[in-house]
């Protein structure tokens, strides 16, 4: 007995550990980006565009990547969840739950989870070439589509496989159709839904290396598809690459900016979650 409270305290102790780490990270990072970024942080920096000046110091602000990375996040969001829903149905709901095709689908989709996004911005930079596309709003949008389409499907699907099988047979022991069967699932899933949102939205807004491909970079704020779109993470990454101290200032105020983002946009997911967490059926 003694040796089991030993063992139940060394994993306690190591369990705080871990917590205290991640919390460090998270610290230092968020101590770094406002130390840096904070005297750059400017309404100008939010409301205006890139002067002529601007990337060795001289006014303007990086309106054209937020609105550019908020025109990729919202549009490829939007596409992967119409792709990714009907796949995390058609695996749990019309499939049977051990059959090899449901098991090849989410294998496929492990590997694809894995794949480094620079990979996929060669992918869709080789299809933009097929079709004689250039770096736009669209090559970008397509890009980080495919980038959050396995995680839209991993996560939901998780969450879809808990759904309880009285609740499904009930459904079918009513009349119901297995279409109808879908449309009382998704009140169920509707939290994993969300958190599956979150998740890809903060895969997707902070990705430079998949949009370097296929969105380009422009100081302008795109009117049609087929315009090249600047993105946050290029922002800061091209402001790093600067020698002008002041230019590397508004890099981190850009990534101060986009943390905040990411942040808004995770209290809007946690309150979703919490919202529709009310219906489920446990």
């Amino acid at each position: 007995m003694k040796m089991k409270f030993v063992v139940e305290k060394i994993f306690y102790v190591l369990m705080v550990l871990s917590l205290m780490l991640v919390f460090a990270f998270l610290g230092s990072i968020l101590i770094t980006i406002i130390k840096n970024g904070w005297p750059a942080m400017s309404w100008d920096m939010i409301t205006k565009l890139p002067g002529g000046g601007f990337y060795i110091g001289k006014e303007g602000g990086v309106l054209n990547a937020i609105v550019g990375s908020l025109y990729i996040v919202g549009a490829s969001t939007i596409l992967g969840l119409c792709i990714s829903i009907p796949i995390v149905f058609f695996v749990n709901i019309y499939l049977k739950k051990d059959s090899r095709l449901a098991n090849l689908t989410r294998l496929s989709f492990d590997v694809l989870y894995g794949i480094p996004s620079i990979v996929y911005g060669a992918f869709a930079f080789t299809i933009m070439i097929f079709f004689g596309l250039r770096t736009s709003l669209l090559g970008g949008i397509i890009v980080i589509t495919l980038l959050i389409i396995p995680i839209f499907v991993r996560s939901m699907d998780e969450v879809a496989r808990q759904l309880p099988k009285e609740l499904l047979d009930a459904t079918y022991s009513l009349g119901a159709t297995r279409l109808e069967t879908i449309k009382v699932a998704i009140r169920q899933i509707t939290p994993g839904i969300a958190t599956a949102t979150l998740l890809s939205i903060g895969r997707a807004i902070g990705d430079a290396a998949g949009v370097m491909f296929t969105a380009g970079f422009t100081d302008s704020i795109p009117t049609s598809l087929d315009q090249p779109a600047a993105t946050l993470p290029l922002s800061i990454f091209f402001q790093l690459s600067s020698p002008t101290p002041e230019v590397r200032e508004r890099a981190y105020a850009a990534a101060l900016l986009l943390t905040i983002i990411v942040l808004v946009l995770s209290i809007i997911g946690r309150m979703i979650t919490y919202r529709f967490s009310k219906n489920k059926i446990k």
